[in-house]
């Protein structure tokens, strides 16, 4: 073993520290409360579904997270069977919870139920937060800041059409939920063929590398630099077509070039990172501290981007941050999750050192703002201030949860 290798591991070792914190805090409640039960109810937005989980208890004190909805699947059924492995438990004991029975006994796997593990160990930590009657971003460390940046996917309508790109920027601008940072792809299509390029095509030729360069040029000049735009892949190329978009995109100095690439780790990934003046951004698809450890001992991505429903929850989540800043990579947060989701990650957010924006479908004024109690829009001046209240600070508005369950579901049914 070099001294390199050495190093880094004692480095890695370090960060997977528990946290005093919230050990201190509980020591003193612990064995007081019992889980009594766990219930799940979908709700139903415009594109795709939501999966909300609550844990009771024998105190009259529960919890409330949220699992992956779709394009998730089965993962109420997931959730429900992990009810027999909680009922009876200290709802305190998170981390024991889920390494020992959570994670640990899911088929002998802790990737197989991921999704609906990470939404129950959300709710523990509003339950924990409750029951010591502290904000959940104490429980985890201590909170860096008050609120945490968020950013949409508004687009133009036509990248290559200037005037359609400085429409969109008016609206950006006049936005009340006040997003300077933009997610955003490009139209997969080539002018020499009538048809959509072949998804099964891993590379992008000459043509299309253009018109992607030229596409966000437009944007840039129509936006200014005072808004951030981000360039989003969906692990289609190889890393020599993933180094070339990178070289397409490089002048308008994007805030990151997200997921170009499969989503494990590889070799790949290492190259891509050194040829490109772009950051590169990915995680959303990874698990647990383990899905992200060859990425940041090899140096191969510049920002860590989990997705709390797939990485375990809170506090794997937060260890996965700690490693990062050992290495120097700075954590964002994928976010396709209800108001509820977005919540919970602002509260994780505001206890990461070294962080850069949450990503959200939400500001739009519509009832997925309204899912939750706050005394405002969720959003102003494209931040999140962060509540302080016990817990995770979830009060559902019952009127439009329940206006808005799937077919079939009833409220905690």
């Amino acid at each position: 073993m070099t001294g390199t290798q050495h190093f880094n591991r004692r480095r890695f070792v370090a960060s997977l520290a528990a946290l005093l914190p919230y050990h201190a805090l509980a020591a003193a409640e612990k064995g007081r409360t019992k889980i009594r039960d766990v219930r799940v109810m979908i709700l139903q937005g415009p594109d795709r579904n939501y999966t909300l989980v609550r844990i009771d208890t024998d105190a009259g004190v529960f919890g409330i997270g949220e699992g992956y909805g779709s394009p998730g699947v089965g993962v109420k059924e997931q959730v429900l069977a992990l009810k027999p492995l909680l009922v009876g438990r200290d709802p305190l004991e998170i981390d024991a919870l889920y390494t020992s029975v959570l994670a640990a006994r899911t088929d002998g796997s802790a990737h197989n139920l991921m999704r609906a593990v990470s939404g129950v160990e959300m709710a523990l930590w509003d339950l924990a937060g409750k029951i010591l009657g502290v904000p959940a971003t104490t429980l985890l460390g201590g909170k860096f800041r008050d609120r945490v940046r968020v950013y949409n996917h508004a687009a133009p309508r036509d990248m290559l059409d200037p005037a359609s790109c400085r429409e969109w920027a008016r609206k950006v601008k006049a936005d009340p939920s006040g997003f300077t940072a933009h997610k955003f792809g490009f139209a997969h299509t080539d002018p020499a063929s009538d048809k959509a390029r072949d998804r099964s095509n891993r590379v992008l030729t000459t043509t299309e590398l253009n018109r992607i360069r030229r596409g966000y040029e437009n944007c840039r000049a129509a936006i200014g630099f005072d808004h951030d735009i981000m360039v989003h892949c969906h692990w289609e190329y190889d890393v020599r077509t993933a180094i070339q978009l990178a070289e397409a995109v490089e002048p308008i100095r994007p805030l990151w070039l997200e997921d170009p690439m499969i989503p494990d780790y590889s070799e790949s990934w290492k190259r891509l990172v050194a040829s490109s003046r772009v950051p590169i951004c990915t995680g959303e698809n990874l698990a647990r501290r383990q899905g992200f450890k060859d990425f940041l001992l090899n140096q191969a991505l510049d920002i860590a981007h989990p997705d709390l429903r797939n990485t375990g929850g809170l506090l794997e989540t937060k260890r996965i941050a700690d490693l990062a800043e050992v290495f120097g990579v700075p954590m964002a947060n994928h976010n396709t999750g209800s108001l509820v989701c977005t919540m919970i990650t602002i509260q994780w957010a505001a206890a990461v050192r070294d962080y850069i924006a949450c990503e959200t479908v939400l500001g739009r004024g519509g009832w997925m703002d309204q899912v939750l109690v706050l005394p405002g829009p969720p959003i102003r001046g494209g931040f999140i201030e962060l509540p302080n209240k016990p817990g995770l600070a979830l009060e559902l508005n019952p009127d439009v949860v329940k206006a808005h369950l799937a077919p079939g579901e009833v409220w905690w049914g």
